[in-house]
């Protein structure tokens, strides 16, 4: 019995799949760097509290209003700083994988060995 493999297109082919793989990358190395620039800001406690972080997810500022501070509970500002912080850095996270997702077509490439 005889098997035929169906005409990929040889190496012309090969050459335009490689092509297109070095512009995404290429893509994705200037939109990573665009992403590592941008700053991404939450608050909690209805504007209590307000953290700004970069694409990095580095803590940039944190800004506390001073009515709410309270000596006898320092653990309700420690609670609305985390719920800041958690939140910038999930909006950046999320924004990069939004973004990322539509240059690379939805591929998951960290996940993909031997790519990039």
């Amino acid at each position: 019995m005889k098997v035929r493999i169906p005409n990929s297109g040889g190496p012309n082919n090969m050459n335009q799949m490689l092509k297109t793989a070095q512009k995404m990358q290429e893509d994705m190395a200037a939109l990573q760097s665009d992403l590592e620039q941008r700053e991404y800001t939450a608050t909690s406690g209805g504007g209590a509290v307000s953290v700004t972080v970069d694409g990095k997810h580095l803590i940039k500022s944190i800004k506390i209003n001073p009515e709410i501070i309270d000596p006898e509970d320092p653990e309700m500002i420690e609670d609305l700083i985390t719920v800041a912080v958690n939140e910038a850095i999930s909006n950046a996270a999320k924004n990069a994988e939004e973004e990322m997702g539509a240059v690379t077509g939805g591929f998951n490439l960290p996940n993909m060995p031997g790519m990039f």
